[in-house]
Order: structure tokens, then C-alpha cells, then sequence
């Protein structure tokens, strides 16, 4: 009887002390954002134009994606994707300069709240407390009512440039509690505008290999060996960050997440519904958990992110969160993969509506993609194609020159100098992986747009998207032919 009642104390303390060990045992979590960064600029997804060796054995040593999508094309809705959990339609964040809503509540919130995690953002502005660049009409609306909600969200907010994330890190863990576990979210400017950095990170620009979504002008090479020169530089300030790290044993027992936040300042990237918009690098590290070497050609969105890393801790899904674990992909146990992930694309910036604008500035899209499918819906056609970030660079002031005289192959000059722009674009990413050819409205696949553009309509739905949906077929009518212009190579 004595040994019994020594048994049933002996597990009613284990019990009773159950959460603290749990919590202690929660994994810390960083996320390592880069701005700008268009999936396979790292060497470690075979990219001759970069050297990155750190990045490389980061992702070596863990199990890195092929197929990572934002949830859109720009800096401030992706994040808000990243960060929530859902679309930025769904979150309210389409408009550049918004500042997320108070009733949105984060993944830091939530691993704080039910996790236990001492929280954290450093480096580059996160922009989710609005846009710093709207005036002191817009900054005073933002004070007078509280939108700036981040200091409430985190522990730590400190902004700052790359040169020092290296230093704020150390100083958040020097403020975190010993008995927490962590979250931070470390924020790079490179290899965003502006474009400086040092000659010994740049590559040569006849050594360059571009896609064919790039047409070989001097210009655009220059540019191009400029922004590889940033992602080069980028590489070396991780390391100093992944010091830190290893200086403090903290290694072993850290999740680490690498992810770019958008694709690349230059034409068909950054801004734009294709993939060198919105595929970005994608890592995640995780010793114990995750095995080296892995590798994974599923897609991914962004949303899924923060549904994970709630996972990983060993906690819930936010209630209002669209995106889905992955988790067991990470950990090599059976995983359904997406069918398809969705992108939005809104105004950018603080542009206001001016004569002869662009799409550079302001812009409403939606597009879907499968495996091999992307459909794009353009509600602005009307608006002529413009880079984000780089229209007044010497790569698109040639290729401006290229198509007046003629010059630019039939793809590339249908792409890009288009005008009307068409309503919708079909693409066979196995066939035609630069997206130039589009076959929207062809009888051949009919069926695959037709399953598109209602999976695209059920997103728009449930995410309760202010845009109208795109033309839907029924039964053998394709009313999304009429007045749809057709773009193609030819």
C-alpha cells in the first residue's frame, strides 16, 4: 500500500510539473528574412551567379524548397502573410502603407501567449506598422488613433541596418529570460535598393547566365551583377548573425527558418504575378527534427509558414489562420501536399494615382498556380507593365530602347510592352517556365483553366476579396473568351 501511494505522488508531480517541461523543451525559433530575394539566387539551388557558402551549408544541414510562394509580390503584404498566417486580402493588407490591424494577431503574439516565448523583430524595417514614407498628415492619423501596434506585439523591437543586426540579436538575448525559450525575426535589407555593395562581392558580368525571361543587354548585366554583389554580401552578414548563435550554444536547440520576402527589383520580379515575384528562398534548420540533405519540390506558401513554427512549439493554429502545417514534410512522416497556392498583388508604395502611371505604383492581380499551372486575373489591364524599384535603371532603359527599335524577341516584347495588358494569362511552367507564351482561352486547356480559375474564385470567396471574381466557365460556355485579348509569342 505504501509503495502505491509512493507511485500515484510520484506521477501526480510529474503531472503537476508537465507544462513547465514542456515549455522548456519548446524549440527557439529564427527567422532570417531577405528582401528582394528571387528564388535560385543562392549556389546552394545552383546558381552560378552567386557564392554564398554559408547559406549553402545552412541549408545543407536541414531541408531546403524549391517552391516557396509569398503571399504576394511585395515587401508589405508578404510580410503580413508571414506573419498571420492567411492572405493579405484576408488580413487587410493590400494597400503598401497600411498598418496591420490590431485584431490580427501574429505568430509572435501567439507563441508568446501560449508558448511562453520571450519575442523579438531586429534589422531592417518590418513594415507592419505602416509606411514611413506618407507624410505627417498620414503619420498623425496613425498616432492619434494607435495603429502602431508592434511594440505591443513583441518584447523587443529594435529596427536597425544590416551592418548591426549581428549586435541587436546579442542584445536581445542578453534580455531574454533564462528560463524562456525564443522567437526572433530578423529582417535583412540586402539585396534590396540601394544596390551598394563593396566590388569584392561582385561578379563578373560576362560570367552572368540569364534566364529567358532576359533579354542579354549590357545594362540589364550590370544591374544583375550589382544585385548578385548584394545577395554575396547578405551571405557574409548572416554569418556574423549565426555567430551569435554558436558563441552562445544555441545552435543545436534552434529552429532556423531562411526565406526571402519577394522576388527581385528587376522586370518579372518584384511586383509581378509571375514566379521570379513571388518564389523565393526557403530553408529551415532544425537538428534532431529535421534531417540534413532534405529537399522538397512541394508547393508552399507563405501562409503556411506561421501555422508550422505554431506546430513545431507544440501549439495550435491562430482560430483566423488559412495556411497549413507542414510540419510533417519537415519531419519526413506523410504529408498531403497543397494543390495549389495563391498570390495577390495591390497598390505599392505610397504612389498616388497620376497621369500616364504605371503598374509599378498601383496594380490590383490575383493569381493561382499548381504544379504545373499558373493563372493570372488582371483587374487594371489597362495600366502599362513597369518594374517595381527599377524602371529608371539601365537594364529596362534598354530594353524601352530594344522594343522601339524593334529589337526584342516576340516573347519578350509581347510580355512586357503589351498595352491593353490581357484580363488573363494561362502558363505551362513544364513547357514554358519564363511564363512568355500565355494560353488563356485555347480549347486544348480548357479543363485546367476552367479548374483554376474556380479555385482561384473559392479563394477570392473565403477570403472575402473586395476584387470582382474572374469570368467562370459553365458547361460548355466560356464567356471568359469575350473581350479577353490574347497575348503569345507569335
Amino acid at each position: 500500500m505504501r509503495q502505491n501511494l509512493c507511485l500515484i505522488f510520484v506521477a501526480l508531480i510529474a503531472i503537476g510539473s508537465g507544462g513547465a517541461s514542456a515549455e522548456t523543451k519548446r524549440p527557439n525559433i529564427l527567422l532570417l528574412l531577405s528582401d528582394d530575394h528571387s528564388y535560385p539566387y543562392l549556389s546552394t539551388y545552383g546558381s552560378p551567379n552567386v557564392k554564398t557558402p554559408v547559406l549553402d551549408q545552412l541549408a545543407a544541414e536541414g531541408m531546403k524548397f524549391h517552391r516557396f510562394f509569398t503571399g504576394a509580390p511585395q515587401c508589405v503584404p508578404s510580410r503580413a502573410t508571414l506573419m498571420t498566417g492567411r492572405s493579405a486580402v484576408a488580413a487587410r493588407m493590400t494597400r503598401f502603407s497600411s498598418p496591420l490591424p490590431r485584431d490580427e494577431v501574429t505568430l509572435p503574439e501567439l507563441l508568446r501567449e501560449k508558448g511562453g516565448y520571450f519575442t523579438g523583430v531586429c534589422g531592417r524595417n518590418f513594415h507592419l506598422d505602416g509606411s514611413a514614407r506618407t507624410g505627417a498628415a498620414v503619420a498623425q492619423v496613425f498616432e492619434t488613433h494607435n495603429l502602431k501596434t508592434f511594440k505591443d506585439r513583441v518584447d523587443y523591437l529594435n529596427t536597425c541596418s544590416d551592418a548591426d543586426v549581428a549586435a541587436k540579436v546579442t542584445e536581445f538575448l542578453d534580455q531574454k529570460p533564462a528560463d524562456k525559450p525564443f522567437f526572433l525575426w530578423a529582417n535583412f535589407s540586402d539585396p534590396h535598393h540601394v544596390w551598394n555593395a563593396p566590388a569584392r562581392f561582385r561578379p563578373d558580368t560576362a560570367t552572368l547566365v540569364l534566364p529567358t525571361h532576359w533579354p542579354d543587354l549590357p545594362g540589364l548585366r550590370e544591374q544583375l551583377a550589382d544585385y548578385f554583389a548584394e545577395i554575396n554580401r547578405l551571405d557574409e552578414t548572416v554569418a556574423g548573425v549565426l555567430d551569435v548563435l554558436k558563441t552562445r550554444g544555441q545552435m543545436d536547440n534552434t529552429i532556423i527558418v531562411f526565406c526571402g520576402d519577394n522576388g527581385a527589383a528587376l522586370p518579372h520580379g518584384k511586383g509581378s504575378l509571375y514566379d521570379p515575384g513571388s518564389n523565393v528562398p526557403f530553408f529551415v534548420r532544425w537538428p534532431g527534427a529535421v534531417k540534413a540533405g532534405g529537399e522538397s519540390r512541394a508547393l508552399i506558401s507563405a501562409e503556411d509558414l506561421a501555422p508550422t513554427l505554431l506546430a513545431a512549439a507544440g501549439l495550435d493554429p491562430g482560430i483566423k489562420m488559412s495556411g497549413r502545417s507542414f510540419l510533417p514534410l519537415l519531419k519526413s512522416e506523410r504529408y498531403e501536399p497543397r494543390k495549389h497556392v495563391f498570390i495577390e498583388r495591390g497598390p505599392h508604395g505610397s504612389a498616388p494615382v497620376a497621369v500616364n502611371m504605371t503598374n509599378a505604383g498601383y496594380d490590383l492581380g490575383r493569381a493561382v498556380r499548381s504544379d504545373r499551372y499558373k493563372f493570372i486575373y488582371n483587374c487594371t489591364p489597362w495600366l502599362p507593365y513597369s518594374p517595381v524599384d527599377s524602371a529608371g535603371g539601365s537594364g529596362w532603359k534598354e530594353m524601352q530602347a530594344a522594343n522601339t527599335a524593334g529589337k526584342l524577341p516576340a516573347g519578350l516584347r509581347a510580355t512586357y510592352f503589351t498595352v491593353p495588358r490581357p484580363v488573363y494569362e494561362l502558363y505551362d511552367l513544364q513547357a514554358d517556365p519564363s511564363e512568355l507564351q500565355n494560353l488563356s482561352g485555347k480549347p486544348e486547356v480548357a479543363a485546367i483553366e476552367r479548374e483554376l480559375r474556380e479555385a482561384l474564385a473559392e479563394k477570392m470567396i473565403l477570403d472575402f476579396d473586395y476584387l470582382p471574381l474572374p469570368a467562370l466557365f459553365d458547361g460548355d460556355d466560356q464567356p471568359a473568351k469575350k473581350g479577353t485579348r490574347q497575348r503569345s509569342g507569335k
